[in-house]
């Protein structure tokens, strides 16, 4: 007998039973769900034999690793398919994602949309035979002549990458292989819903060398009900997509010649990043921050100190021979921190000095690859909020708390706070192909410390291995887009190791040098990022106080357009950002357009209004608030911009 720990407390099951059996006695209607098990906290198949005590879960789609596992399912059942209808394609890699799943093909004629409609009722007829999932492994040789026999070259690549020790495994479902770790659902008959939901173009592995491939993506939920609330929910969300919004509402434009990630900021968006920056830098200064303003680039030997040469030099821009010693070679900057530690460093520091604030608006450069790209999220160009904060081992919870306080205040303001997780992202003590510096007792150390303060401040935190910057661990603010892409949009982190590669004391109160912590830290992140992300948060029609215009004056007549352009002059002197619709349209025509365009007020103005001296107010959101004395109005708005209300 083997003894499970269940959710619910243990129980006694015969020796060589799977999750599908002990879920059939513990329940019908879990058995009729279940789609994959967890034991001993790994994911496993249904069918797998038990013969040993464990911990044992059984999932169903509300679990995320069980959606993953059906996903991955769909996955193949597509290239299941697409070999079916087109048996010339060459199969690459197709893994389930966020909300989904994606398979690569390699094609001589590009898919089309009517293609993805032959290849989705192929999948259904897949769905419908209902075959079983069979896993089977190979040694080396065997499997690699096995693809070979397949003529599928991207696989045997992928057998030769594995290490010499892996153990290659493959999964057969009715006349179709592929290549996979798995873990699988029983059958394909469990995936019930599914949707191709797109076609984009990627390249093998990434890698703008390699061949471009046909991308489909997709979606897939165990209930059909579910997938269409989601796919409406999607069709809401591109309706909010800032690549697409950002555009239409001329935000923000890329050109060709310029290149990818190196988006325009076109004056409407340049409005809300300069508004963004000011009241950053002015908060800051309140906090205590001393700001700076650093060269673009440096020669390799400061990143060569800061490590960032052997560690990111791939992701760095670089002007001249990086290989010839025996030339001069700079890179654009990808951050700030060795360029800031000049100014600790500009002369001797004593504790007293300590904690030293350094921020500074850093536009910095990073080569992502250009599968990557997209929008204003991820560039190659951007502006950070960024920071150092330079301290003795006794300030470092405070000013730890001091950064998240400000980073949670900034990100609360703009009304983005709610919507954000953290993450602990720590190394990983393997420290694959030598990414960290410093040694184990360093980082264990910094973990510690960094857990601490964390769980002493009551941050509530998923821990994230292999996610730490290679010189120590941080706390990662996240921020999930329309479509549940998450990405970092601040981060918090503790270093101990980069102020002894650049020389950086301080003369304690003892009279000893000592080496002081550095705190890594953005309080808003990446400007446009964050630009992106309102975008989609208020589609399109911000806050007043960020609004790039925030005041519009419609004319009736052509009787009002001296009033009008007064009105506007008074709404400007008094700082806000205001514009006239002179016109000769009807007013109605005017005033959709100004909603349309997500114009927080407009200030209509006929023959009455001219002649009274007062303005009829409106809002985007079809509120008529009524006529007013222009000053009563003014007052108005300056108490919504001094508020920073989100209405």
């Amino acid at each position: 007998m083997m003894l499970i720990t269940l959710k619910n407390g243990q129980k006694e099951f015969e020796n060589g039973l799977s999750p599908l059996d002990i879920a059939g006695q513990l329940s019908q209607e879990l058995k009729k769900n279940a789609l994959c098990a967890r034991v001993n906290g790994e994911i496993v198949e249904l069918w797998k034999p038990l013969h040993q005590d464990c911990t044992l879960e059984i999932l169903t789609f509300e679990d995320d690793d069980a959606k993953r596992v059906l996903r991955h399912t769909a996955s193949h059942v597509l290239a299941q398919a697409v070999k079916k209808l087109r048996p010339d394609a060459k199969l690459a890699i197709g893994p389930a994602i966020d909300n989904g799943f994606y398979y690569d093909f390699d094609v001589d004629e590009p898919f089309t949309p009517e293609f993805l409609k032959e290849v989705e009722k192929e999948m259904g007829r897949i769905v419908k035979k209902n075959d079983r999932l069979e896993r089977f492994e190979l040694p080396r040789a065997e499997a690699i002549a096995l693809m070979e026999e397949k003529n599928e070259p991207y696989k045997v690549e992928l057998i030769n990458d594995l290490p010499e020790d892996s153990v290659i495994s493959f999964y057969k479902q009715g006349d179709f292989v592929d290549l996979c770790a798995g873990p699988h659902l029983p059958s394909t008959g469990k995936v019930k819903a599914f949707k191709l939901t797109s076609i984009a173009g990627a390249y093998w592995r990434g890698s703008e060398k390699n061949k471009m491939l046909q991308r489909v993506y997709g979606t897939a939920f165990y209930d059909k009900a579910e997938m269409e609330a989601y796919l409406k929910a999607q069709e809401e969300a591109l309706k909010r997509d800032h690549n697409k919004l950002g555009r239409e509402l001329e935000y923000f434009t890329t050109v060709e010649a310029i290149g990818q990630g190196l988006p325009i900021l076109l004056p409407k968006g340049s409005r809300v990043i300069q508004l963004l920056q000011r009241w950053v830098e002015d908060t800051e200064q309140k906090h205590g921050y001393l700001l700076t303003k650093t060269p673009l680039m440096a020669k390799r030997e400061l990143y060569k100190i800061s490590g960032h040469w052997d560690h990111y030099l791939d992701g760095m821009f670089i002007l001249g021979d990086p290989y010839d010693e025996e030339k001069e070679c700079f890179a654009l900057r990808p951050m700030t921190c060795p360029f800031q530690y000049q100014v600790y460093l500009n002369r001797q520091r004593s504790y007293r000095d300590l904690p030293m604030r350094l921020g500074e608006t850093s536009t910095l450069f990073r080569n992502e690859d250009s599968g990557e790209m997209h929008g204003l999220i991820r560039v190659r160009q951007f502006t950070i909020s960024e920071g150092h904060l330079v301290l003795r081992p006794d300030q470092l919870e405070e000013e730890f708390k001091g950064c998240l306080e400000l980073a949670k205040y900034m990100l609360g303001t703009v009304g983005m706070l709610e919507n954000c997780t953290f993450r602990f992202s720590q190394w990983d003590p393997e420290n694959p192909k030598g990414k960290y510096e410093g040694t184990k007792e360093q980082w264990d150390e910094a973990q510690a410390v960094m857990g601490k303060i964390l769980d002493h401040l009551g941050v509530e935190y998923t821990i994230g291995i292999d996610e730490a910057a290679f010189y120590g661990p941080k706390l990662d603010i996240q921020y999930k887009n329309v479509f549940g892409k998450e990405d970092t949009i601040v981060t918090i982190q503790i270093d101990m190791l980069l102020a002894e590669k650049f020389g950086m004391e301080y003369v304690d109160a003892d009279g000893q040098k000592k080496r002081p912590y550095i705190i890594h830290r953005t309080s808003l992140g990446c400007y446009e990022r964050t630009l992106a992300y309102l975008i989609e948060r208020y589609a399109g029609a911000f806050p007043l106080w960020l609004a790039p215009e925030q005041v519009r004056v419609l004319t009736i007549t052509e009787r009002a357009d001296e009033a009008a352009k007064a009105v506007q002059a008074k709404l400007q002197a008094e700082g806000m950002r205001a514009e006239v619709d002179l016109r000769n349209e009807k007013i109605g025509f005017k005033v959709r357009e100004a909603v349309m365009e997500k114009v927080p007020y407009m200030l209509v103005l006929g023959d009455k209004e001219v002649e009274e001296g007062t303005v009829n107010v409106r809002t985007r959101k079809g509120e008529v608030i009524g006529t007013m004395k222009l000053e009563e109005a003014i007052d108005l708005f300056q108490k919504e911009i001094d508020s920073k209300e989100i209405k």
